[in-house]
């Protein structure tokens, strides 16, 4: 994937689907939690997992998706320890650290913009060291809006600006995309196979990524 590097100044970029692989969320939220829940209450699979949608589907596109804190309450026990079970699954998607060197290598001004929680970003930093390509992590739950936001690019801005004709945003969710096309931000890219685990996405109104180098 070629980019337009001499009109680039600022690199914004997703963490879950973008450059690690969704197949850690998606287990979670799918398989994993169904079962402890269902552990934990004395139903089976599947009930448990028909009491998680509405929740599921109520909250979506807002920071309670996103928060462990959130889910912790809604399921009667903390889920940090249970992501820690299946961490394993906490990896890279294919190039993404190649890719990840080449903007550090083009831009001064690296910052990963990720709905995560700050627990579960630390869990996956220890795995990871994610951290060494970013001098800033921004989550945001710290700046009091979803990706999905329109109100999230201007509090980032406001906390650390940027000049949106200038900035490149590489997410696989096509919400935040389209949110960030509201507010002017010019070179915005999705990522065609989030999960390894999964069929590749079928369409976006963006250029699709397939493979970073």
């Amino acid at each position: 994937m070629q980019f337009d590097w001499q009109n680039i100044e600022t690199v914004l970029l997703d963490m879950d689907g973008t450059l690690l692989d969704l197949h850690f969320d998606s287990h979670f939220w799918l398989e994993h939690l169904p079962d402890v829940v269902a552990n934990h209450r004395g139903i089976d699979r599947e009930q448990a997992l028909d009491s998680l949608r509405p929740i599921f589907e109520s909250h979506a596109k807002t920071l309670n998706w996103y928060c462990v804190h959130f889910w912790s309450e809604q399921v009667g026990f903390d889920i940090m320890p249970h992501k820690h079970e299946v961490a394993d699954r906490i990896a890279y998607r294919e190039t993404a650290e190649a890719f990840l060197r080449e903007c550090n290598k083009h831009s001064n001004d690296v910052r990963m913009v990720t709905n995560s929680h700050r627990e579960v970003l630390k869990l996956k930093i220890q795995l990871t060291q994610i951290d060494q390509y970013f001098p800033q992590m921004l989550c945001s739950h710290e700046l009091g809006h979803p990706k999905e936001e329109d109100a999230f690019w201007k509090v980032l801005h406001e906390h650390s600006p940027f000049d949106p004709d200038k900035t490149l945003l590489v997410d696989d969710n096509e919400d935040v995309l389209e949110s960030a096309e509201r507010y002017g931000i010019k070179h915005l890219y999705s990522i065609a196979q989030p999960d390894s685990s999964r069929v590749r996405q079928s369409h976006s109104r963006f250029p699709m990524i397939e493979s970073f180098v």
